[in-house]
C-alpha cells in the first residue's frame, strides 16, 4: 500500500524538516505571539478515558503518538511534549480515523475506536509516524485568526511535504487540501485547542492522506 511504502521516506527527512522551520509561502502572521509552553502531548493525554464512544475527541491519535515515541523514543514527533517549540498540528478526531479504518478495510460501518487504532497501528509504526508528522507544521504557531486569513498558503508539514489551506464560505472555514485527490479534504471543525500556548492545535474532519489512496 501506497500509505505503507510512503512511511519510511517521510520519516527520513522530517528531522531536517522540523530545522527547516516549517512554513512555505507564509500563512498570515498569528494574532500576538504566544507565550505559553504547554505542549500538545500533555493536552492530549490529560483526556484519561482512553477508547469510548465518543467521536469527537482525540483518543485514537493520542493512542498513536504514545506507540511512536514508545517504539521509537528519538522520532520527530516528539516535538509535541516540548511545549517550548512552536508547532501547529491538525489533529484527527476519533471519528475521523474510524472513517479511515473503514476505507482501508472496505467496510461500510465504522468500527470501535479500539478497533479503528489496531487498523491504524497494523501500518507498521513507520506508516504511523509518518502520517501524525504529515499532521504537524513545526515552527509556526497559526491560530484560527491568521489560519482565516491563509487562502492559498502551502504548509510545510514535519515530513517535507505540503498541504493547502483553502479558505471558504465567506472566510469562515478552512480545508486543508493532501496528496490524495480522490477523497473529500479534511476541514477544521474546531480552532484553537492549546490557545495561548505556543503548541496550537485545530480539530479536523478527516485523516490528511500524505499519498493518493485508490
Amino acid at each position: 500500500m501506497k500509505l505503507v511504502r510512503l512511511g519510511t521516506r517521510a520519516v527520513a527527512v522530517a528531522a531536517a524538516a522540523l530545522l527547516a522551520c516549517g512554513v512555505a509561502a507564509a500563512p498570515a502572521a498569528a494574532t500576538g505571539t504566544p507565550k505559553g509552553t504547554k505542549s500538545l502531548a500533555a493536552v492530549l493525554t490529560s483526556d484519561k478515558s482512553g477508547f469510548d464512544h465518543n467521536s469527537k475527541d482525540f483518543d485514537i491519535v493520542t493512542a498513536a503518538v504514545l506507540a511512536v515515541l514508545k517504539a521509537k523514543p528519538k522520532s520527530p514527533v516528539g516535538v509535541l511534549t516540548d511545549g517550548t517549540k512552536p508547532v501547529t498540528a491538525f489533529v484527527p478526531t476519533d471519528g475521523a480515523f474510524q472513517r479511515l479504518a473503514a476505507e482501508l478495510t472496505g467496510t461500510h460501518r465504522w468500527p470501535s475506536e479500539s478497533q479503528a487504532f489496531k487498523t491504524v497501528a497494523g501500518l507498521g509504526i513507520n506508516t504511523v509516524e509518518a502520517v501524525l508528522l504529515y499532521h504537524v507544521v513545526p515552527g509556526a504557531t497559526i491560530d484560527k485568526a491568521a489560519a482565516l486569513r491563509s487562502d492559498g498558503a502551502k504548509l510545510k508539514t514535519a515530513t517535507g511535504a505540503k498541504i493547502t489551506v483553502d479558505v471558504y464560505w465567506h472566510h469562515r472555514c478552512v480545508r486543508l487540501i493532501d496528496a490524495d485527490r480522490n477523497d473529500r479534504d479534511p476541514r477544521i471543525v474546531a480552532f484553537d485547542v492549546n490557545k495561548g500556548n505556543k503548541q496550537i492545535a485545530h480539530a479536523i474532519d478527516r485523516v490528511l492522506r500524505p499519498s493518493d489512496l485508490p
